[in-house]
């Protein structure tokens, strides 16, 4: 079967991809809060958590290389069941040491999901359709991220321990629904023959095809741009005397206005096209960003991380776009994972680098560095390639990892 036609399964993948980021985004603070209640300090805290993004970074390779020449949809129920189990459990943990494991188990299975899905969409996608349907994939994110936190706040209150126990356990739950949406979502016909082990792309073939490491580096901009504006405006809001509750509707705008992003994201790209999209937004990011260091009005600040939020939508469809367009048509899911690992990465360095710039310049001072990266972003993403191929185009196979096409030429 030809990619494209009935996008029925895309609909079905953005639900179950809401309940399964939804379950992690309520688990995450949950875990916290119970590792406090356990005895945690601080950094026993940040060991918790950073298991969670360190353990998958081992897995994301050679899931990658499966999925290059088997199936995608196991990868999403086994995702599922390991979110779930790693919830559930971490509700039940009585030490900090299996809350690590249950952490990492949860970092593991949101690694499966995440890998098979977007596979998955690559697959299942003509090269036209890729930036529309990677757009509307991250919506499924985006809600997820939204109703995540306001789940866990509106269930953990002053009896942490108990509390934080039943918002794990209820993660576990909700994000088991995402089962119900998997049911016949990859269609017959999409496996390809499974390739010698001599033949693969190597990951320095991969990452040496024009066009990776520049969708590597957007996503990883913008995702610890998310990450540390997620962690640090309570901070500044608590040194400008602004109210916790309104911290929380503004970090609540800005995944609104990410969302927004991605419904019009096909008009934007029919009217600048991907490489002018992603740098006008990097750029514009990398300014608003900047801004919000600045000692600005509630409203004026309301504003710029609206306008921020709707830039840093763009980042992560149209870099997946870009990956999977770039990368050797026989490793694009390992491509699709060696991004995933950039990520994780960044989610690891990013917190720690922002924490050093904080204690030496102040709490403002990340939101300039930030912008710096996303400027940087910005510069890579002039170089990116122009755009998905026009609608009816056949898919152009992509040349051997660095050589030129002209070298497949027989000689006269």
């Amino acid at each position: 079967m030809t990619p494209g036609g009935n996008r029925g399964w895309l609909l079905r993948l953005v639900i179950a991809f809401g309940f399964a980021q939804a379950a992690v985004s309520m688990a995450r603070p949950a875990v916290s809060y119970r590792a406090l209640a356990l005895g945690a300090d601080e950094r026993a805290v940040g060991v918790i958590a950073g298991v969670y993004a360190l353990l998958p970074l081992f897995a994301a390779v050679p899931l990658g290389r499966r999925t290059d020449h088997g199936r995608c949809a196991p990868l999403l129920p086994t995702g599922v069941v390991l979110i779930s189990a790693g919830c559930a459990l971490s509700g039940v943990a009585g030490s900090l040491w299996t809350m690590a494991l249950w952490s990492g188990v949860m970092g593991l299975g949101h690694l499966c999901f995440v890998i098979g899905a977007q596979s998955l969409v690559a697959r299942q996608s003509a090269p036209h359709e890729q930036d529309r349907n990677f757009g509307h994939f991250t919506i499924g994110a985006s809600l997820g991220q939204l109703a995540g936190p306001i789940a866990a706040g509106a269930l953990i209150g002053a009896d942490m321990a108990r509390t934080s126990a039943v918002a794990l356990l209820a993660a576990g739950a909700g994000g088991a629904v995402a089962l119900t949406s998997l049911w016949r979502i990859e269609k017959p016909g999409a496996v390809k023959p499974r390739t010698a082990r001599g033949d693969r792309v190597p990951v320095r073939g991969i990452l040496r095809a024009r066009g990776v490491p520049a969708g590597m580096l957007i996503s990883v901009a913008v995702l610890s741009t998310t990450d540390i504006l997620t962690a640090y405006l309570p901070v500044v809001g608590e040194h400008r005397g602004i109210d916790p509750a309104v911290v929380g509707l503004l970090l609540s705008l800005r995944a609104a206005a990410t969302i927004a992003c991605r419904l019009v994201l096909t008009p934007l790209l029919r009217l600048l096209g991907r490489r002018a999209l992603l740098t006008v937004t990097c750029l514009l990011g990398a300014l608003l960003c900047a801004a919000v260091a600045l000692p600005l009005p509630v409203p004026v600040l309301a504003l710029v991380l609206a306008a921020l939020g709707f830039c840093l939508g763009v980042g992560q469809p149209l870099s997946m776009t870009t990956v999977v367009q770039a990368a050797p048509a026989a490793a694009r899911s390992t491509a699709l994972a060696l991004r995933l690992t950039g990520n994780r990465l960044g989610q690891v360095a990013a917190p720690a680098t922002a924490g050093l710039i904080a204690g030496v310049a102040g709490v403002a001072a990340p939101f300039v560095a930030l912008g710096a990266l996303l400027l940087a972003s910005a510069g890579v993403a002039v170089r990116t390639p122009a755009g998905p191929a026009p609608e009816g185009a056949a898919e152009d196979a992509p040349a051997p990892y660095g050589k030129p096409r002209c070298e497949a030429r027989k000689p006269r």
